[in-house]
């Protein structure tokens, strides 16, 4: 079957057609012409890039019209039709021979050979050797190539000239204005087996109906006009025995079948059909309005902005059986999204699905890199895993991203059907190319997405993993493929003599810009979060240097409390006369969760807070801690300054940084983080971590295991490995520090003239017995009690304070 195509897309390895009634076809890079697959060969062959041979994208642009044969249609996996075309003119023009030939006929012919009078073309009839003088080409040239030349393998409109010897020679030309004038006439000897489309022709209307036009041509010939391919403005002035000129859109030699347009894009050969806007497509039209409906194909809408769409039947409902064909009367108005554009029929494709109107995604364009998306797994590949993101968006997760860790056995921890949360590392809609990971520690940071060499302005942390790991430091990635340098110096605060046994490929890390030249595409990164960018202006960049060294962990500075805001304080640093500021977490104010909040209730703009120490700089600001006992760790030198001085046995100081369902996990000063599975959290059996561990949480944790390759710390935090030794003086030590908190918060409340609630509060001591009476019993066992002695305070016990009572 010969049909008329127009290029949507172009990529190194195939064409996309648009085809009439809104099917798209793909043109394989072997199916273009002879001349093209022969120098294809020859590349491949010599394994050198050939100056000659052009890539399609040089070749060919979305808009051009070319002629097409079908070469097979196949269902792929999911049941859809795959339509495989060819624009070889060995094959659309295999009906034509040399005999054929005429003065005026319009062919598709390829450029096989470029002369230095002309160019041979090839034209696909057998004995034939057609030549294209260069004066007939350089209106072509001048107008649509900008001056450029022609190109082996360049798809082109040519009009015979003179046909000489028979047909053995003729000579063509591609002038624009002969080719817009051609007409294919009764002369030329047209038959059913070599007629093209492409084709304009003189015709006469035989018959006008709902669904079309029969129309004669060429005196012999009757064909079809579909009701989409009827010029709208002039639907209902057609009539029997009206002279129109039509241009032939398919020729199906079997069923000897003509259909035809009358739409005036395609009457003019070398023209070009109306293009939607780029920025229409996936738009949700609130109200269209319908035009026509027709029960066996579907409805025809007027949109918002006076364009006609066409929705398919089956997009007209959930399903068949849901479908009013009464809701779809002329003038009916509908909800409706475009999910696509046919070039060749001239009208957005539309769709009243309400699963699609409401879908994130239609197209590969409306990803963008950095996305959270939702994703099922569909095919598990040597590769890596693929994942269905949306109907006609496939994305790839490389082996290397299907984990924080890398898998060697993914197949254990994936099943067809999964459906997972992703995000998006690369993607390229002219490819149909997107790239996703599945790294916990990427799709859940919240840290900017670094996807141009332009955003990386130095002082910038962002998350990033590691792809290559040297004597010279580290290449960490991106998304984008934005990549950048770690140098060995800026690996950590401590020297690393070998980066390759410290840091593994695929390890998410966190990092810093420091220098960017994005015309160069590079890009310097430090692993110590606390450098500064390197500064263009030297003598800026000194008194940065000395603040580095100023607030180093564990210094202690005096502060004064500047905002409350929520979960931190923001502070200044007295002895820097208040230019710098700071922030203490809400849960570093005190080593004890519950005296945390009163402080923070407490505390007020103005306050002074004696000996805070620097637990590190995360950027924008220096982040403050006064919980007494990771200070005094710190103080006594008992931590660790990076992973290499961690040793199995160590007991160290640390705070909850998360608590997930399988675990704790803790983090030290300087950085260093461990994991506490779920059976080493406590000497008690552990149902939900929840209720043993808060974030914020001081912790004493001893040193399991550790996992130098990937970088892993196992701690245990029960209360009986985690001892020193004299265990009754720590605990006593822990209790007496606890209450001189507790003190410190009733002498601000009772300096501040707090309420009577505030008062009641500070005359309430640890072992005075109360007269309570039971309010609630929550789900977790913990029991909530009100009282005159404990007006407007919330009192509560849990589960393991209840005494054995049974409320």
């Amino acid at each position: 079957m010969l049909l008329l195509g127009c290029i949507k897309e172009v990529s190194d390895y195939e064409l996309v057609i648009s085809l009439p009634s809104g099917l798209s076809g793909f043109v394989p890079v072997t199916q273009i012409s002879d001349a093209y697959s022969k120098m294809l060969s020859k590349e491949v062959a010599q394994g050198e890039i050939l100056e000659d041979l052009h890539s399609l994208s040089d070749m060919y642009s979305p808009g051009t019209l070319v002629r097409c044969i079908v070469t097979s249609v196949e269902k792929n996996a999911n049941g859809r039709r795959s339509i495989k075309l060819s624009i070889d003119p060995k094959k659309v023009n295999k009906g034509l021979n040399s005999s054929a030939l005429a003065s005026g006929m319009l062919l598709s012919g390829f450029v096989s050979s470029v002369e230095d009078h002309g160019y041979l073309i090839d034209i696909g009839v057998n004995g034939t050797h057609a030549f294209l003088p260069r004066q007939k080409a350089q209106n072509y040239i001048k107008a649509v190539k900008r001056g450029s030349d022609l190109k082996i393998g360049q798809n082109l409109n040519c009009v015979i000239v003179e046909v000489k010897s028979e047909g053995r020679v003729v000579t063509l030309s591609i002038d624009r204005s002969e080719v817009a004038a051609s007409l294919a006439t009764e002369r030329q000897n047209w038959m059913l087996s070599n007629l093209l489309p492409g084709l304009v022709v003189k015709a006469r209307v035989q018959k006008v109906t709902p669904l079309g036009i029969k129309l004669s041509f060429l005196s012999s010939f009757t064909g079809i006009v579909d009701f989409i391919h009827i010029d709208p403005e002039k639907f209902m002035n057609y009539s029997p025995d009206q002279v129109v000129k039509a241009c032939i859109l398919s020729v199906n030699p079997t069923s000897k079948v003509v259909r035809l347009t009358l739409r005036q894009s395609f009457l003019h050969p070398g023209g070009s059909p109306n293009q939607l806007s780029s920025d229409r497509v996936g738009a949700v039209v609130e109200e269209a309005t319908v035009k026509a409906f027709y029960k066996r194909f579907g409805a025809i809408f007027e949109l918002d902005d006076g364009s006609l769409a066409f929705a398919r039947l089956k997009h007209l409902s959930k399903n068949r059986k849901s479908l009013k064909p009464g809701t779809f009367k002329a003038g009916c108005k509908h909800k409706c999204r475009i999910i696509d554009y046919s070039l060749m029929d001239e009208m957005s494709i539309v769709s009243l699905k309400y699963q699609i109107i409401e879908a994130r995604f239609l197209q590969y364009q409306d990803i963008h890199v950095g996305d959270v998306v939702q994703g099922k797994v569909f095919a598990l590949k040597p590769i890596g895993m693929q994942v269905k993101v949306a109907d006609g968006i496939k994305g790839l997760v490389p082996s290397m991203h299907l984990s924080d860790v890398i898998l060697k056995q993914p197949e254990k921890k994936f099943n067809i059907g999964d459906e997972l949360k992703c995000r998006v590392l690369e993607c390229s809609p002219a490819e149909k190319k997107l790239i996703l990971t599945l790294k916990k520690s990427l799709v859940q940071s919240k840290l900017p997405v670094l996807s141009d060499y332009e955003d990386a302005k130095p002082g910038l942390i962002t998350h990033g993993f590691v792809v290559c790991a040297r004597d010279f430091g580290c290449i960490v990635k991106f998304y984008n493929d934005v990549k950048g340098l770690v140098p060995k110096n800026e690996l950590s605060s401590e020297p690393i003599f070998c980066p390759d046994k410290v840091f593994h490929e695929g390890q998410v890390v966190k990092v810093m810009v420091l220098k960017c030249e994005p015309q160069q595409e590079r890009l310097l990164l430090s692993f110590r979060l606390s450098s500064k960018p390197i500064s263009e202006d030297k003598k800026e960049d000194t008194p940065k240097k000395k603040q580095e060294v100023k607030y180093q962990i564990g210094k202690m500075v005096d502060v004064k409390v500047l905002k409350k805001k929520d979960n931190v304080l923001e502070v200044s640093i007295l002895e820097d006369e208040g230019n710098v500021t700071a922030l203490i977490p809400t849960v570093h104010l005190s080593d004890f969760v519950a005296n945390c909040k009163l402080l923070w209730h407490c505390l007020q703009e103005g306050d002074v807070l004696p000996r805070v120490m620097c637990l590190g700089d995360k950027g924008e600001h220096i982040i403050l801690s006064r919980k007494s006992a990771v200070i005094s760790a710190v103080q006594e030198e008992q931590v660790v300054r990076s992973f290499s001085e961690i040793q199995p046995g160590m007991l160290l100081t640390g705070y909850v940084r998360n608590v997930m369902p399988f675990g704790v996990f803790v983090e030290f000063p300087f950085g260093v983080t461990g994991l506490a599975p779920k059976v080493s959290m406590s000497d008690k059996f552990v149902t939900d971590t929840k209720d043993h561990f808060v974030v914020g949480q001081t912790v004493i944790a001893k040193v399991v295991s550790t996992d130098e390759e990937k970088q892993r710390v196992l701690l245990n935090l029960k209360v009986s490995e985690c001892s020193s030794g004299d265990s009754a003086a720590e605990s006593f030590a822990l209790l007496n520090q606890y209450f001189k908190e507790l003190k410190e918060i009733r002498n601000l409340l009772r300096k501040r003239g707090e309420s009577s609630m505030a008062k009641g509060f500070c005359e309430l001591m640890p072992g005075k017995e109360l007269q309570l009476v039971v309010q609630d019993v929550k789900e977790d066992g913990s029991a909530l009690f009100s009282g005159s002695c404990v007006t407007g305070l919330t009192v509560t016990a849990t589960r393991y304070h209840l005494g054995g009572e049974s409320l």
